[in-house]
């Protein structure tokens, strides 16, 4: 089975520990996670993790089956990026002295469609928010240039497709 993206979701109960179960998880089957975010849901008291892997469809599946036998978790999902809408940020410190000597600099900011979030004597902050090509695609372009720092998010992703999981939290409350 070929190798794809898969972003998996886990709804869960916000406990100590359950991450590093979690991650044990991958640990044990030699899967890198590629990218995580965790946050709270749509759900009051609920949290969501998100994370991204590349793998084939059967270990995603097992995966997916081994999260949720862990107590706290309510529900983990698994979808391929053609079922996600997935966004990511990244922040760019550069020397400030480009700005205004550089024109390409400019040039990369309008191009990237970036935006100047601070300016200092010493140095300027971008944010780029996109997909993980684009972000990449503008590091490359402001590395020759000698980018200070650079800080990405984990991948942040909703489903296309209906989630059933008010659903299911809703069944568990009324039992």
């Amino acid at each position: 089975m070929e190798k794809q993206w898969f972003t998996i979701s886990v709804y869960s109960e916000n406990h100590v520990g359950l991450l590093n179960r979690i991650s044990g998880i991958f640990l044990k089957r030699h899967i890198n996670i590629e990218s995580l975010n965790v946050s709270k849901s749509e759900i009051e008291g609920v949290s969501k993790f998100t994370i991204v892997i590349f793998s084939t469809e059967d270990w995603a599946i097992k995966i997916v089956n081994q999260i949720e036998k862990q107590v706290e978790v309510i529900k983990a999902y698994y979808h391929t990026d053609e079922e996600t809408i997935y966004q990511e940020s990244a922040l760019f410190k550069i020397a400030s002295a480009l700005l205004f000597d550089e024109r390409q600099i400019q040039n990369i900011i309008k191009e990237h469609h970036s935006q100047i979030v601070t300016v200092s004597r010493e140095f300027f902050v971008l944010a780029k928010t996109g997909r993980r090509h684009e972000i990449d695609e503008m590091h490359e372009a402001l590395e020759p240039y000698g980018i200070m720092q650079f800080v990405r998010t984990g991948r942040i992703a909703v489903s296309k497709a209906a989630m059933p999981i008010t659903n299911i939290l809703a069944e568990f409350q009324n039992q």
